[in-house]
């Protein structure tokens, strides 16, 4: 009988793989799931997949319907706007605070955000090595101007919006324009012009907007509705 600290382990490791795939667009918008099928895969009981949907269904990222079963949530507009004006609160208020001279920002942060922008304009760069370099970028951009810590905040408001950002991303197939808006921001900030730094860096986030209207214009299918619809089971699972 597996030990309780080593249930938590599973529990947790379960929880994190799957979370990972949803975010990921591995399991797209409004998929079923089975937790007979994810524990198969994953080479666990039915409890951890059961206990993992639990926690996902109250971020908002997994449904669970009675008597038809579980599902991924489609990317809701709603949370997309509300995890992005936390986001742009907290990183626009962050680019206040930097240091009042650029010579009196930190010169590894700097020298780590350089890194960064070069290994985003590497050639043949894979789109979700981008995503965890864009990731990088704006969490090193906090920790330069002493809010690191507040990141965490940010990442655990911002499922809907990460998948909305990765669907922009995987439907433009190119991540060259919000690397040179990377370059933008950081020269700006290099430069001292908060006021420049923060108008780039708005513009910047914003444009998952733009992304979520144009895709939602071509796929519906991957968006909440207000209608509360439910899956129902004919044939096959389906959304109605």
């Amino acid at each position: 009988m597996p030990r309780p600290n080593q249930r938590r382990t599973s529990r947790r490791a379960v929880y994190a793989t799957l979370r990972r795939k949803v975010l990921t667009l591995e399991f797209p918008p409004g998929s079923a799931l089975s937790e007979n099928e994810l524990a198969a895969s994953l080479g666990v009981s039915r409890t951890p997949v059961r206990e993992s949907l639990i926690l996902l269904s109250e971020e908002g990222l997994v449904q669970v319907f009675p008597q038809v079963g579980s599902f991924v949530s489609r990317v809701d507009p709603a949370r997309v706007a509300d995890a992005q004006f936390l986001r742009e609160a907290v990183e626009l208020a962050s680019l206040e605070d930097l240091p009042g001279l650029p010579a009196e920002l930190d010169p590894e942060l700097v020298d780590e955000l350089r890194r960064n922008l070069r290994e985003q304009q590497r050639p043949g760069l894979g789109l979700e090595d981008f995503f965890e370099l864009d990731e990088a970028f704006h969490q090193t951009l906090l920790r330069l101007s002493g809010h690191g810590n507040a990141w965490a905040t940010v990442v655990s408001a911002k499922g809907h919006l990460d998948r909305a950002r990765r669907l922009g991303l995987y439907d433009t197939a190119t991540s060259s324009g919000f690397a040179a808006q990377h370059v933008e921001i950081l020269d700006a900030v290099l430069a001292g012009d908060v006021s420049l730094a923060r108008a780039a860096m708005r513009t910047h986030l914003r444009a998952v907007f733009d992304d979520v209207e144009r895709i939602r214009a071509r796929s519906p299918e991957l968006f909440a509705t207000d209608s509360g619809s439910v899956p129902v089971r004919r044939n096959i699972v389906m959304w109605e």
